[in-house]
């Protein structure tokens, strides 16, 4: 329902109910005014995008508030990852209101931080929380649309990474101290996260069948994502090889401490970056988390398809085994050419000796 009075001042009143039943009303000095007003509420109604006007005046700095607290159910990490992003976007846009943030304005964002210096990765990271930022207020109906798009959307970085060598590997596993070998065993040989690793139990592992059930992660959380809970298959010799410390402790998990006590993430990292630095050839950014490449080249070169290296990293795509790891799979454009050149060459063959036996019936 909507209407237009004339007030006993002279000024007009437009008002109309939204889809809620709540009435809005604004005053104009003209009627044409009003009509204009009421006109464009009534078509925003009609086609579903219209926003109470009240809530339309939300800052990007107030909905992200709003926003974290609800985010605040998710795991502490995760959290702790959204808050920083939003301290880049409130910076930004944080005293503009939801609906005024343009595209434009949105890309030039992206490349002012690219030119202080933030990674691609972040850069592309610190987007993707805008939209969902943006994504959510729509659904709440804050906004009619988001300025969030593939258009607006910056590089996330094409970067190629650095693979050990096996002697490497093998030199990192004897540089550790000898409660945390397994560690670099589960990673190069099972690719299993740090939080994985230090927290896999005897009782993850089937050493009888050799495989892996990744069950938990530090500090005995449940893991992120039901794809990371994907058995992994090992060698017998390995399953052995990780059964040393359990047998000698008598520890709950694989990977322990000189005192046979299981151990943070950051204590392995810290006796990682001291071992690293005695490895020749590994760059200095060489991380624990980088073994997984070393374990994916494994499993390429053995001639395994991207569907079963992606099971096998337990990633939820194959997009994503295919974007790190693509360049490592064998080129398959010298095979086609072998086979169309095999296809050609037959028929070169059948057209020589064609005349021949023509040749031979006569």
């Amino acid at each position: 329902m909507a209407s237009i009075q004339k007030r006993p001042d002279g000024r007009w009143r437009a008002r109309y109910r939204d889809e809620t039943g709540k009435e809005h009303a604004r005053h104009y000095p003209r009627k044409i005014d009003a009509q204009q007003w009421l006109n464009e509420k009534t078509a925003e109604l009609v086609s579903g995008n219209h926003i109470d006007p009240r809530k339309a005046k939300t800052t990007v700095g107030e909905w992200s508030d709003s926003w974290l607290t609800g985010y605040a159910q998710n795991r502490p990490s995760t959290v702790r990852q959204a808050r920083v992003h939003i301290k880049h976007i409130k910076e930004a846009f944080g005293n503009r209101v939801l609906a005024s943030v343009r595209p434009s304005e949105v890309k030039a964002w992206t490349v002012s931080m690219k030119d202080s210096g933030l990674a691609d990765s972040t850069v592309y990271a610190i987007h993707g929380r805008l939209g969902q930022l943006y994504s959510d207020a729509v659904h709440d109906g804050l906004v009619a649309k988001s300025p969030i798009s593939r258009r607006t959307s910056p590089s996330g970085g094409k970067q190629r990474p650095y693979v050990a060598t096996t002697d490497q590997v093998w030199a990192l596993h004897e540089a550790m101290p000898e409660g945390l070998q397994p560690a670099i065993l589960l990673a190069a040989f099972a690719g299993l996260r740090v939080a994985e690793a230090v927290a896999l139990r005897v009782e993850d592992v089937d050493f009888m069948r050799g495989v892996i059930k990744p069950a938990i992660q530090y500090p005995a959380e449940p893991l992120k994502t039901e794809t990371s809970k994907t058995p992994i298959p090992i060698s017998r010799d390995l399953a052995v090889e990780l059964n040393r410390m359990p047998v000698k402790f008598g520890s709950e998990t694989l990977v322990v401490s000189e005192w046979g006590r299981a151990l943070a993430p950051y204590t392995l990292e810290t006796h990682f970056r001291l071992a690293r630095v005695t490895i020749a050839g590994l760059p200095e950014g060489f991380r624990f988390h980088d073994l997984r490449h070393y374990y994916a080249s494994l499993l390429i070169a053995s001639g395994l398809d991207v569907k079963v290296v992606q099971r096998c990293l337990r990633h939820a795509s194959a997009k994503t085994t295919l974007d790190t790891y693509g360049h490592m799979f064998p080129d398959k454009e010298e095979s086609a050419r072998a086979a169309i050149t095999e296809v050609l060459a037959a028929r070169a063959d059948s057209l020589r000796t064609k005349p021949r036996l023509a040749a031979d019936s006569s």
